[in-house]
């Protein structure tokens, strides 16, 4: 691994500041950390500040929406962070009330020449415009109570151009709602049919368990990413905190028991060191993924310990601190550990991190709140592998100090076939490694000199390809059993060659489950085909893609070892680059000429040691699982009628 600079800037001042392993333990970080690293973030956009004071000009490539909105953005978002900063606390020793109230009269003003871009002109300023909100209800007695009329009107009138305007089907219908909860609140313009129209359609989003899918365009569950932690759940109670009793009756206490569910399931999606799972998109949010944890005590949730919920998102704040998110500006950098431009999407401008200030929303709550003044807990025993029904996943334990997840439910796709995206529709996804930027048929040319015809392998997949070296896309995909510490899925046979053309191959049909244990996941694949004879197909399942160059996470051991059928094995190098290095490594097997109905079993290791493997023996379709410490599995591979 690459040597670690010496910390600088907000990382340095972190560093130096005296840890407390009395009420911290795990981290030694309490909310004076908490607190220092937001006033420091805050204060280093400064200078960065329009002359009015209503836009962060950041460095940077503008997004698709342009530098107006970007600016809009940083000031927004970032204003989350000062404003929950300020709701806790009694005093403000930056004057960070001050300087965003002077950015929300310039903001605000159409003659000024930093005004933001109203909701009509500029699509993303409608999602701005809910962080604003959320801002100002937290701030209110700080801000909002302090503003003139005449800047308390035209704040009105901007943010009321959420009224009518269209926010599509998905989780942009809570950034509407929660802009017209404030609205309401201080009396001004809503449209009550508007916002129960919202959520009505978010309700039909809930798959159950504490989980939604992120619209749902085709009635599928497969969208699910941290956008339902974040936005899906934490925007719903802060809806009704900003409604009070103004919200639908019994709203809350839904939007509460559906967040108490999620929260046990939450904290299992990050390792012990901080580092959330890497899937989905935006991840350039970074530890916006803690906002729904601190939603737990915010919201008199109980589930997960408040210690407890501290322990996790004090781990993650640290561990993005201490590995440069804040670049050498102390500035939100795009990227995950430090600055990755690939990662950057058309809607992501400079001030899209800034979305982090959601990992500061337990700042609302006091320092003598059990949140922060009870004790971390000390880790005790490894806790089993939980399977998440509703979204096709098993959670393995933090093995090696990594935590995998298995995916037999996500694919970010409706009901047509398309190419695979890697974010999404990989078989596995962990704390501590990321996704070969590409799909199976979309990659580049092999490596030279590769000496295998299958050149160049993405990672985590089962798959088929053929003799013109056309890949099958699992996508779309349908969960068939979730239950223990085993999950199934199938999917049609979708070839695509490089041209992105798709052929469906139709009774051709690939079902696969996986077994997770600790560091291994036995992963079994069968092919099905009805009708007409299938193509010569050559079998492939890939394990996990770790770096070899610029490397700032590899786990020592990734490895496919064959358990069942005639597989032979082999590497990819890719010449790519992800967050956690350069020119990516991917162990497979592969069975040419694969026949329908053959059984495959490998087993996929992704640990800092070596570790014993299981074996495994098949009777009829009964497959047998026998683990190194005696615990067996079994899978059933029956499949009737498609099922």
């Amino acid at each position: 691994m690459t040597e670690p600079d010496a910390p600088r800037g907000i990382a340095a001042e972190l560093a130096a500041m005296p840890l407390d392993r009395t009420l911290s333990p795990a981290t030694g970080w309490t909310r004076a950390h908490h607190e220092r690293v937001a006033d420091l973030s805050l204060l280093a956009l400064r200078r960065w500040a329009s002359p009015g004071k209503a836009r962060f000009e950041l460095p940077g490539p503008a997004s698709v929406a342009g530098r107006a909105s970007d600016g809009l953005e940083a000031f927004a978002r970032s204003f989350l962070a000062a404003a929950f900063r300020l709701a806790g606390s009694s005093e403000d020793p930056h004057d960070h009330a001050g300087w965003y109230a002077a950015g929300l009269a310039a903001g605000a003003d159409p003659s000024a020449v930093d005004r933001w871009p109203r909701l009509d002109e500029v699509r993303q300023a409608r999602v701005e415009a809910a962080a604003v909100a959320i801002a100002l209800h937290e701030s209110r007695a700080w801000i909002w109570d302090r503003l003139e009329g005449g800047v308390q009107e035209r704040l009105v009138d901007w943010l009321a151009g959420s009224l009518g305007a269209d926010y599509g089907n998905s989780n942009w219908r809570w950034f509407q709602n929660v802009t017209q909860a404030f609205l309401r609140s201080v009396g001004g313009p809503v449209d009550e049919q508007e916002v129960a129209d919202n959520l009505a359609f978010l309700d039909g989003c809930y798959l159950g368990d504490g989980w939604y899918t992120d619209g749902r365009p085709d009635g599928r569950a497969g969208n699910v990413d941290w956008y339902n932690p974040w936005v899906m759940q934490l925007f719903s109670l802060w809806y009704c905190r900003i409604s009070g009793e103004a919200a639908a009756p019994g709203m809350l206490e839904t939007s509460r028991s559906r967040m108490a569910a999620l929260l046990p399931q939450l904290v299992r999606l990050f390792g012990p060191d901080g580092a959330p799972l890497y899937q989905g998109r935006s991840l350039v949010y970074r530890f916006a993924t803690t906002g729904a944890l601190w939603a737990g005590p915010v919201f008199d949730l109980d589930t997960v310990p408040a210690g407890e919920v501290r322990r996790v998102g004090s781990a993650a704040l640290r561990w993005f601190v201490e590995r440069d998110a804040y670049d050498e500006h102390d500035l939100l950098s795009l990227g995950w550990l430090g600055r990755h431009e690939a990662m950057r999407q058309p809607y992501s401008g400079p001030g899209s991190p800034y979305w982090s200030s959601l990992g500061f929303a337990g700042l609302v709550l006091g320092e003598d709140h059990p949140v922060w003044s009870e004790p971390e807990p000390v880790e005790d025993a490894t806790p089993p592998t939980l399977a998440v029904e509703p979204v096709g996943w098993l959670v393995g334990p933090p093995t090696d100090g990594i935590v995998r997840v298995v995916n037999h439910g996500v694919d970010h796709s409706g009901a047509a076939p398309g190419p695979e995206d890697p974010q999404y529709c990989r078989f596995a996804y962990s704390t501590a490694t990321a996704p070969v930027p590409v799909s199976p048929g979309a990659a580049a040319a092999p490596t030279p000199g590769a000496p295998d015809d299958l050149e160049p392998v993405p990672d985590n997949l089962v798959a088929v390809r053929d003799a013109a070296g056309r890949w099958s896309q699992r996508r779309p995909l349908t969960s068939t059993v979730v239950t223990g510490a085993l999950a199934g899925s199938r999917h049609d046979v979708v070839l695509l060659d490089a041209d992105g053309r798709l052929e469906p191959r139709p009774g051709e049909v690939l079902h696969t489950w996986s077994v997770l244990r600790g560091a291994v996941e036995v992963r079994v694949a069968v092919l099905r085909a009805e009708g007409a004879d299938p193509l010569p197909l050559t079998l492939v399942l890939s394990g996990w893609a770790t770096p070899t160059e610029d490397v700032h996470r590899a786990p020592a051991v990734s490895a496919v070892h064959p358990l069942l059928g005639d597989l032979r094995t082999g590497t990819s190098v890719h010449d790519a680059e992800n967050p956690f290095g350069r020119r990516l490594v991917v162990p497979w097997a592969a069975a040419a000429d694969v026949r329908p109905g053959a059984v495959h079993a490998v087993a996929v290791v992704l640990a800092e040691h070596e570790p014993a493997l299981p074996a495994v023996s098949l009777d009829g379709t009964l497959l047998e699982i026998r683990w190194p410490d005696g615990v067996g599995d079994r899978i059933e591979l029956d499949v009737v009628d498609g099922n």
